[in-house]
């Protein structure tokens, strides 16, 4: 077990809790999609297992041991990586290969090491010329990959992914579908797109009013048909 949650509550003065005492297990060699209506607390999840909220109450254990202060959370983060909801959050320097490049140099390498590290990070997501890019005047779905980029460069355990899915057009979701499904690594994906989701993860929960429905795991399937008409409103008896 790599990340446990136990009791794990958050909220802001004066309004309802968005997490309510909730719990999560999750191991290595797990692929856990999370689905639920928006405010159900699933982007403050993945803050707060970063350490980027602190939970009002509740125990957070990762890689076997207690978090609790900054310093502990540093050496999670480093080990866990979080793609925001909105790559623009995540991408800050002039070039794609600087942006790649900075988690790396701020895990120590080199100069020469980070650089080898980004150019072969971006093959992998098929981003190879991508390197003298201007970051800003890149595409959505661009942004979204060069972000994952900049992700997958810290080698991490674990990955922890923030709609990934959002705002790309029909292509670049399978493109990035297939890059996920191919990595050797754990992750948790929130989405709302549950097509998305039963492609690139093992195990589906809902969470909602603060909590995941650990005990209602979702069986989903995919509907597919043709016919004349179909875009317009219609039901299936």
């Amino acid at each position: 077990m790599v990340i446990n949650l136990i009791d794990l509550s958050f909220g802001y003065p004066g309004r309802p809790p968005i997490l309510d005492k909730l719990n999560l297990r999750f191991h290595r060699g797990d692929r856990v999609g999370l689905v639920g209506p928006n405010g159900s607390g699933k982007t403050t999840l993945l803050h707060v297992i970063m350490g980027l909220l602190k939970p009002k109450s509740g125990t957070i254990e990762i890689f076997g041991r207690r978090v609790e202060r900054e310093k502990e959370f540093r050496s999670v983060r480093k080990r866990i990586g979080l793609l925001f909801q909105d790559a623009d959050d995540q991408l800050f320097n002039p070039t794609v290969l600087e942006d790649v490049a900075f988690g790396p140099l701020n895990l120590g390498k080199s100069k020469a090491e980070a650089r080898e590290i980004s150019r072969r990070t971006l093959g992998l997501l098929g981003l190879e010329d991508f390197e003298d890019r201007i970051t800003h005047k890149l595409s959505g779905g661009e942004k979204k990959l060069v972000s994952l980029a900049t992700i997958l460069a810290m080698e991490p355990e674990i990955l922890l992914l923030d709609e990934p899915s959002n705002g790309l057009d029909e292509a670049t979701k399978v493109r990035l579908a297939g890059i996920l499904s191919g990595l050797d690594l754990s992750y948790i994906v929130v989405s709302h797109e549950v097509e998305f989701l039963t492609e690139t993860t093992n195990i589906i929960y809902a969470m909602e009013n603060g909590r995941i429905l650990v005990d209602e795991e979702l069986h989903l399937h995919l509907h597919r048909h043709a016919h004349t008409l179909g875009r317009y409103p219609h039901k299936h008896v």
